[in-house]
């Protein structure tokens, strides 16, 4: 048996805020798709050179009312970076919570703007710690 790994879809109440917010990490659309019949539009976004490995933006046009309380159940998305420092100064200056701060210069928590927790990993060893990140509080949950 073979499997091969396909995407992750995480549902959306504000897709424009959320593809905003994708579009922050440094990811674009790749595919769309948009369904009259069905009312809803998934939106695939990816990193420049990961298209092979998008997130699936599941957008319901008449909202989520009725559908498994479950249906939102989900863990975070995890991502690398080049510098993990420069990555949360960017986001903060646009607004984005940083709600577990590199304090190891390795790890960081965000979220979008429907609550889906993302994971931003250094890539490579761990950055030296520094300000204002080493001394930054924990901000809400991941």
């Amino acid at each position: 048996m073979h499997l091969k790994y396909l995407h992750t879809m995480v549902r959306v109440k504000d897709l424009d805020a959320t593809m905003k917010f994708f579009e922050l990490l440094g990811m674009r659309e790749t595919r769309r798709h948009d369904s009259e019949s069905g009312r809803f539009s998934l939106i695939f976004m990816a990193a420049p050179g990961d298209e092979d490995f998008p997130v699936e933006l599941t957008h319901n046009w008449d909202g989520d009312e009725g559908l498994p309380s479950d249906s939102r159940h989900f863990g975070h998305l995890a991502y690398e970076t080049d510098d993990i420092y420069t990555l949360c100064q960017h986001l903060m200056d646009n607004g984005v919570t940083i709600n577990r701060p590199p304090r190891d210069g390795r790890m960081a928590f965000v979220r979008s703007p429907d609550n889906i927790s993302i994971e931003l990993l250094q890539k490579g060893g761990a950055k030296d710690p520094a300000e204002p990140w080493a001394s930054m509080e924990n901000t809400g949950h991941w």
